[in-house]
């Protein structure tokens, strides 16, 4: 008998085992990492005035929280995410700060969302990663209010983002080579395809899509550069199951190449990004 495909099952896979625990453990670097995207976001929301807003790819609530904060005691901010550790960080971190945000453990590409629930939907590095982006988007296009917004941030291309690549390129040359990239695969840059990301949201029933690339200047503390490319991305895949001499030599011959990016105490990248706005509705 056949098996059937579970959507975005790598994913969950991906986001409750080593990649959500890296990410809980990062949570304040990578809080003080986006904040830049994070509050566009939340000026967005409180640009727009919504009384519902839906946060895909919460993570540890970073975004949900602050719009909430922005939206109010008429709000209502809900997080979404596939991953159990993240978001115990974000129930956490809101009832410690008791704010007026709740958090979902679901998939977006499936989850039976009530209609008409949402006038926003935003999401901060979120919505690249589904198997599907039409039926994900088709789906969350199904949750949103009749004039409901899409704000979203999502990554332009590798190339244009240079420290993103820094470690596994500077790694290369001691391990195996990885397969080719995909660039419509899930990933970090499976969006940077502008009319890519056009005809998914057209094909979802998002009208008026507009991308317009922004490029915030993002900063870490030197002493953080070598947690960060060691527990995140690519090499924090692959460091945890080698030995002990093969990553200190790994570690040793990555950290200088991103000298490009340490100005003293303080690591500065640009972010290159796409602000992708859409509307539920056409005008």
């Amino acid at each position: 008998m056949d098996v059937a495909e579970i959507p975005n099952e790598d994913q969950a896979a991906h986001w409750n085992g080593r990649a959500g625990s890296a990410w809980t453990e990062a949570q304040p670097l990578l809080d003080a990492l986006f904040e830049p995207i994070e509050r566009m976001l939340a000026d967005a929301a409180a640009a727009l005035r919504p009384t519902s807003v839906l946060d895909v790819g919460c993570g540890t609530g970073s975004t949900t929280i602050a719009i909430a904060r922005r939206l109010g005691a008429g709000g209502r901010a809900v997080g979404l995410d596939l991953s159990g550790p993240m978001l115990a960080v974000a129930r956490a971190r809101a009832e410690r700060d008791a704010a007026a945000a709740h958090f979902l453990r679901a998939d977006a590409q499936t989850h039976a969302f009530e209609p008409d629930s949402f006038d926003l939907i935003v999401s901060r590095f979120g919505v690249m990663f589904f198997d599907d982006p039409v039926e994900a988007f088709s789906n969350l296009r199904h949750a949103a209010k009749r004039h409901a917004q899409l704000r979203c941030v999502v990554w332009r291309s590798a190339a244009d983002n240079p420290f993103m690549t820094t470690a596994e390129q500077a790694a290369a040359p001691l391990l195996p080579s990885p397969p080719a990239r995909d660039p419509d695969a899930p990933g970090q840059f499976a969006f940077a395809d502008p009319e890519r990301v056009k005809r998914i949201l057209a094909d979802s029933g998002w009208a008026d899509v507009d991308l317009r690339p922004i490029d915030p200047v993002c900063t870490m503390h030197e002493e953080d550069l070598t947690f960060y490319f060691t527990r995140l991305g690519p090499l924090g895949k692959i460091l945890p199951d080698l030995d002990d001499v093969t990553r200190a030599r790994i570690i040793e011959t990555v950290r200088p190449a991103f000298a490009p990016f340490v100005q003293g105490t303080e690591v500065r990248f640009t972010a290159a990004c796409w602000l992708v706005s859409a509307s539920a509705s056409s005008h």
